[in-house]
């Protein structure tokens, strides 16, 4: 045993304190272990670890915000922070602070093990709010049940693929979207109509001429071309024979101007009934600065936050070498998204956001702060975010957002927030 104290600090990402044996890689029984790994090489284990720490990563990639769905304590440190861990045995994380370390009396009780359902969601001052659930299967479906969602937001429809990578069809979308209904037990179920990005393209689908790469072809870009006009066919078939027995929503995604959506929504309302609302995702900046006009032709907005920074900040969020650039914490940020509620006016409550934004440390109470009220996130993320709306004031919330919007710089955000200076720090690669 290393006598010698390891100490280093990385990036929350999920909440919670773990102890366990330091283990490289999920091979072997690693059930009481803190598994260190790197996100090229991560894929989603079969026996879940006691918590996490990822290298190199990229916090808003398709690959990462998969584990959010784990429910793990979870740390995401650089290599350079890695190969200090190289001479632990036993070590403890804490997915709050960020903090890993070799001093075993840091912490030795998962701070998850008492979350349970939340029940009713509001404010210290009585305020409501709307914890949603984004799945991408049945299993975590029941999970967002299980912890009182109140109704799943959005199912990313992209991760329902036959296990033999062929064309899926209405039988198998009967199924996989049946299987996700029943899970959610009565909740309303959101199915975001077939999404492809660069690091989640099915494989019946070829990655030329810019398919599913961030500026080029995905979303409603894709429709009109083979194969993804049959699959598209195929979920609204599915979606419209299934709306007779279940509650269900649909989303048309990566929506840029109102005459685009106008187009689709004509052609997605031909095949479902009308009872089934529309609505759109806006995750670029021309659509959420013109979000008063969806939300005149919408029945709802869905926030993509994680393509949206993409889109403000030029930076691939796959691309781990940019991760400092997709600052959670940039007042800019909270200036648009400030612009965005004023633009939504009375429709701001048909508003929801997507994506990891929410769930990153501190980002809550300045949202709730600039009048934002449905929150789409990963259901085991729902307990914590309700924990900290339940401690907060919509007064306290409003003051803090004008003071972060009037902030000049990230580390002004940082002292606003409380949070250490050094949590986010810019342009490091």
């Amino acid at each position: 045993m290393n006598s010698e104290l390891i100490s280093v600090t990385g990036m929350p990402y999920f909440p919670g304190v773990a102890r366990g044996s330091l283990h490289r890689g999920l091979a072997g029984d690693v059930s009481q272990c803190i598994v260190m790994i790197d996100e090229r090489a991560f894929q989603t284990p079969e026996q879940l670890p006691a918590g996490l720490i990822v290298v190199d990563s990229a916090p808003f990639s398709h690959r990462i915000i998969g584990l959010l769905g784990l429910g793990v304590p979870t740390v995401l440190i650089t290599a350079e922070q890695s190969a200090l861990l190289d001479a632990a045995d036993e070590i403890v994380i804490d997915g709050s602070s960020g903090l890993v370390t070799s001093d075993l009396q840091h912490a030795t009780v998962n701070e998850q093990a008492g979350w349970e359902s939340t029940g009713s969601m509001r404010m210290a001052d009585g305020e409501p709010i709307h914890m949603l659930a984004s799945v991408r299967h049945s299993q975590a479906a029941s999970r967002a049940l299980a912890v009182g969602a109140e109704s799943i937001g959005l199912v990313r429809s992209e991760f329902l693929q036959p296990a033999d990578g062929s064309l899926p069809d209405k039988a198998y979308y009967l199924e996989a979207f049946r299987e996700i209904a029943e899970a959610a037990s009565g909740m309303t179920v959101t199915v975001r109509l077939l999404d492809a990005a660069a690091d989640k393209l099915p494989a019946w689908l070829s990655p030329n001429e810019g398919a599913g790469q961030a500026l080029g072809l995905q979303g409603t870009r894709l429709y009109s071309t083979e194969p993804v006009a049959r699959v598209i066919d195929a979920q609204l078939a599915a979606l419209s024979e299934l709306a007779n027995q279940y509650s269900l929503r649909v989303i048309v995604p990566f929506i840029v101007r109102l005459e685009e959506f106008e187009f689709w929504l004509v052609r997605v309302r031909e095949r479902l009934p009308d009872k089934v609302r529309v609505g759109v995702m806006a995750e670029t900046p021309a659509s959420v600065l013109d979000i008063h006009l969806l939300l005149n032709n919408a029945d709802f907005v869905a926030i993509g936050c994680n393509d949206l920074m993409q889109s403000v900040f030029a930076a691939d969020r796959d691309i781990a070498k940019l991760r400092h650039y997709l600052d959670p914490y940039a007042p800019v940020l909270f200036r648009l998204f400030r612009q965005i509620a004023e633009q939504a006016g009375e429709g701001l409550p048909k508003v929801q956001l997507c994506g990891l934004l929410p769930q990153i440390q501190g980002v809550l109470p300045v949202l709730l702060g600039l009048g934002y009220r449905s929150f789409s996130v990963d259901a085991p993320f729902i307990p914590h975010l309700s924990s900290v709306a339940a401690r907060l004031s919509r007064a306290e919330c409003q003051d803090l957002a004008r003071r972060v919007c009037e902030a000049w710089t990230t580390q002004d955000v940082l002292q606003i927030l409380q949070l250490p200076m050094d949590r986010h720090p810019p342009f490091l690669y």
